[in-house]
């Protein structure tokens, strides 16, 4: 059976032509595009979720900023905040800087190695199309990049009472950012599901 795609523009319903690498299948009515065969997707795709794991393991293990006033010296990493903002009684809070920041990316790479990767060698892991649709409904709750800014602007003002020294854990996490966004933008989901011989 043939797959349907629904324009996002119109609602029209149409059949997934196969295009050629690079292109796009537009709606016949409203001329919005409905997808894109993106280049050696897969690929493309598990090197940057690799890249990004590793960035992962250096952003959580490393510290974030050191701040130093005359003698004093203190480091921070990514869990120090949020044990911060747990013992102030903040734990709602905690809960999701926690989930956006650490666990959701965390889980979203994971997933995306956990698939593609045995794809790549053309087999399918077990529970491969769950895992695939969770690591696709997981993507809005990263929101890596609104903490970043957060730490920006708290860097900004604390910079004029001490000494703000960014860590290796901070470079690695702006680099997480991207090489995630890289991942997203890399990401042919059609080519999965039809790997997975299923649509969704």
């Amino acid at each position: 059976m043939q797959a349907l795609v629904a324009c996002h523009e119109c609602d029209l319903l149409e059949y997934v032509r196969p295009i050629p690498p690079g292109g796009a299948a537009c709606c016949r009515r409203c001329g919005s595009v409905l997808y894109r065969s993106k280049r050696d997707s897969l690929n493309r795709t598990v090197a940057f979720a690799l890249a990004g794991l590793m960035l992962f393991a250096v952003a959580n293990t490393f510290p974030f900023l050191a701040f130093q006033m005359e003698t004093l010296r203190t480091e921070t990493t990514l869990m120090t905040g949020i044990r911060e903002l747990y013992a102030q009684g903040m734990w709602e809070l905690a809960a999701v800087v926690l989930l956006t920041s650490i666990v959701v990316p965390g889980a979203q790479l994971s997933g995306l190695l956990y698939v593609l990767l045995p794809l790549k060698f053309n087999r399918v892991p077990p529970q491969a199309a769950p895992v695939f649709r969770s690591v696709q409904h997981l993507q809005p709750w990263s929101m890596m990049e609104v903490f970043l800014l957060g730490i920006l602007v708290s860097v900004f003002k604390l910079g004029k009472m001490a000494t703000i020294v960014p860590g290796l854990a901070l470079w690695s996490f702006a680099l997480l950012i991207l090489v995630l966004a890289g991942a997203t933008a890399s990401l042919d989901p059609r080519i999965v599901w039809d790997r997975l011989g299923t649509h969704r």
